[in-house]
């Protein structure tokens, strides 16, 4: 039996094992997935135990920290300098950041605009990630801030200019962002349970928008995304990313496939184990 788990500390509840078995099942695999949470004083003093298995997800505060112990860096780690996925194969550990792929993919799946006019609400972590894979993608990206982030902000410009110079990018405070978007992403911890009636933007600017990314999954539907839908907007949380990103590792670690019927079902099951949770 093949056997995966997913590393970080402290964990907490994870959804990981519910979305990893549901996926080992439609591919007919038989393989155990836990959590495994590690200290940071005994973090190097795992790794021996890690390359026994067949692959293994990271979460925070890792993902960077594992990779001195990686032999192998896929682009996308890279770019990122970021690893959450590692397969070991053939007697070496491979990184990956499936991260970015969950995010495109549950982008693709509801057919929201990343080539267009972007506004970006949070710019550390994840934001990074989506800000730049929206440049790559040929976005104009306005980047809403507040003043303690104006630095990471900057710094965050400076490196998409370097990746894609033609790239237009704009940093405003949050509160003063006008006009209208292709693309709203809420990248920012803002309506997050337990303030859930917070919401990163006003409801004026969601109503000028095309569509709506939350990363936000807790509550499953937060106030942006009520907003976005009582406006008749396509709008997404951040279980898709969640769940893509958990079968791009997959595809990495067995060569998997799943149709988007399958995937989709899965997260609205991801879903309402979540609101379950939250009541």
């Amino acid at each position: 039996m093949e056997k995966y788990t997913l590393i970080g500390h402290p964990l907490g509840h994870s959804m990981s094992p519910f979305i990893h078995a549901e996926l080992f099942k439609l591919s007919g695999i038989e393989a155990e997935y836990d959590c495994t949470d590690i200290p940071g004083e005994e973090f190097t003093g795992r790794m021996a135990d890690l390359k026994k298995l067949n692959g293994y997800n990271i979460t925070i505060p890792y993902k960077r920290d594992i990779i001195p112990h990686i032999d192998v860096l896929d682009e996308s780690a890279k770019r990122y300098n970021s690893v959450n996925c590692v397969h070991n194969t053939e007697g070496k550990a491979v990184g990956y950041n499936t991260d970015c792929d969950g995010f495109l993919l549950s982008v693709k799946a509801r057919s929201l605009c990343l080539s267009g006019n972007v506004f970006l609400a949070g710019c550390g972590g994840v934001g990074r990630m989506m800000a730049i894979e929206a440049a790559l993608h040929g976005a104009e990206i306005t980047i809403g801030i507040i003043p303690e982030a104006a630095s990471a902000a900057a710094d965050l410009c400076d490196e998409i200019h370097f990746l894609k110079p033609e790239c237009k990018t704009h940093v405003k405070p949050i509160d003063k962002v006008t006009g209208s978007f292709d693309l709203i992403i809420n990248a920012s911890p803002v309506g997050m349970y337990p303030k859930v009636d917070a919401c990163p933007v006003s409801v004026e600017l969601v109503g000028r928008c095309g569509g709506v990314f939350d990363a936000v999954y807790n509550p499953v539907k937060t106030k942006l995304l009520q907003i976005a839908e009582s406006f008749g907007k396509p709008a997404v949380n951040g279980t898709a990313m969640l769940v893509y990103q958990a079968v791009k590792a997959h595809e990495i670690w067995n060569g998997s496939s799943y149709t988007p019927e399958q995937v989709q079902d899965i997260i609205e099951k991801t879903n309402e184990i979540i609101a379950g949770d939250f009541k």
